[in-house]
């Protein structure tokens, strides 16, 4: 294994080739009951992309350049989330970030490759 596949390599790419996907992310609330760690905001066409980052990350700022540019090719509405902001997105994400999420699920980490992505969102 390469050590451009350990740090440099998409999270596909971490998990041999893979697709990333996991379940929605969940909370427990002041009474006990689950709930979604964050809402989706979905597109007119269902689908809605969330990249969680932080600042003074350079592959976050590669990230989100790929993820506006597709998701504004496609018309799909995107949401960027900051782990400094939110202490439950920092302990889940923290040694991954940048983290796309497709409509609530992990897409990728690390490095977001735009066919990829735009492949994701069109079918």
């Amino acid at each position: 294994m390469s050590i451009a596949i350990l740090f440099g390599g998409s999270g596909a790419e971490r998990f041999g080739g893979g697709e990333l996907s996991g379940a929605l992310p969940w909370k427990k609330g002041e009474n006990g009951a689950m709930s979604p760690l964050f809402r989706r905001k979905a597109a007119p066409g269902g689908r809605s992309v969330t990249l969680i980052r932080k600042s003074g990350c350079h592959l976050c700022d590669d990230a989100e350049r790929v993820v506006g540019k597709v998701c504004g090719e496609l018309g799909v509405s995107w949401e960027q989330k900051d782990i400094a902001d939110d202490r439950e997105l920092h302990d889940r994400y923290w040694e991954q970030i940048p983290v796309v999420l497709v409509d609530g699920r992990q897409h990728t980490f690390w490095r977001v490759d735009e066919d990829r992505l735009r492949k994701e969102l069109a079918g």
